[in-house]
């Protein structure tokens, strides 16, 4: 490893790892950062340029020190190569936090979401545990070329006509509690196809198949469907977006992160630890009353008219 080098430890889910961009940046600048976590995310990541090297979470062994046993010599060595090891990962098991801190001699092992009592957000919260005071780098994560070139080429399939302004739409999330109800979203995209010439482009993860159905149907308007690419075209097709619209999931984050021109509804329990870092995206508290309706629908109108993206092969 080269001098300044770090190895990142995070496992958790693609909101969480995004959260922890800025922080990773700091970490880049003294040298190279290896990533440990989920493959699909650590693939993501390395697509995007944001980390050097990946390592697979699973086959890392980090399970030898959650007990007082001598930890493997393989083990030992490949964690005491790097110059820096940072684990947002078992903070909480004083196991880990004796072994990990006697094999690294510089780490830090902290949780990755702040106490319950703070008020300060996820990403800010990170730069924390690694002693960044410094204004951070908060700038949209770049999509390479190769993927930029895909995403025109699965857009151009899917039908998106590429003179037109494109509105993504994720309407889905992890918990059935951050939704929003069907009959808002159909009622926001109705008025957003209203007032601009936008194409409709929904967007359906794994989990997702009733919700995007729902909204699908609820909406006069014709919509196109991206159903479950791989997370870097993803990102690829949201940097191309004029305009883009969901709840707090992971896939709202990666909107922000690639600078898509957002409007991202959190429920009132996790707007301010979760909200995205990115100054593309803006953060609405969700309430359920149609009276919010109108709110929405003028903000996403406005990233819509406002957007410079959404042109197939646009650079």
């Amino acid at each position: 490893m080269t001098d300044g080098s770090s190895l990142v430890i995070h496992p958790g889910a693609l909101g969480d790892v995004l959260q922890a961009v800025p922080a990773i940046r700091e970490l880049r600048r003294p040298g190279a950062v290896t990533f440990s976590g989920q493959p699909r995310l650590a693939k993501l990541l390395l697509a995007m340029g944001v980390v050097d090297v990946v390592l697979p979470f699973d086959g890392l062994g980090l399970e030898a020190l959650f007990t007082r046993a001598r930890p493997p010599a393989d083990l030992v060595a490949r964690l005491s190569s790097f110059d820096r090891v940072i684990s947002w990962f078992g903070s909480r098991d004083e196991d880990y936090v004796q072994q990990l801190g006697g094999i690294s001699r510089n780490c830090v092992i902290a949780s990755p979401v702040p106490d319950d009592e703070s008020r300060e957000t996820v990403w800010r919260h990170l730069l924390t545990t690694i002693g960044v005071g410094a204004p951070p780098d908060i700038a949209p994560i770049d999509v390479s070329e190769t993927w930029l070139i895909e995403g025109d080429r699965t857009l151009s399939d899917l039908g998106v006509t590429p003179t037109r302004p494109l509105l993504v739409v994720h309407p889905g999330a992890a918990g059935r509690w951050k939704l929003w109800p069907v009959e808002h979203y159909a009622r926001v995209i109705e008025s957003a196809t209203k007032n601009t010439e936008i194409q409709v482009l929904i967007h359906q993860g794994p989990a997702d198949r009733e919700i995007v159905e729902s909204v699908g149907g609820a909406i006069d308007s014709p919509a196109l469907r991206l159903v479950e690419p791989e997370l870097p075209l993803l990102a690829a097709i949201l940097a191309r977006s004029s305009a883009y619209f969901g709840v707090d999931s992971g896939v709202s984050h990666l909107a922000a992160a690639v600078g898509a021109s957002a409007v991202v509804l959190f429920p009132s329990a996790t707007r301010d630890r979760w909200e995205p870092w990115s100054q593309s995206a803006r953060a609405l508290t969700m309430r359920r009353e149609g009276d919010q309706i109108e709110e929405v629908a003028s903000a996403l109108v406005a990233r819509v008219r406002g957007g410079n993206r959404g042109r197939i092969g646009r650079r």
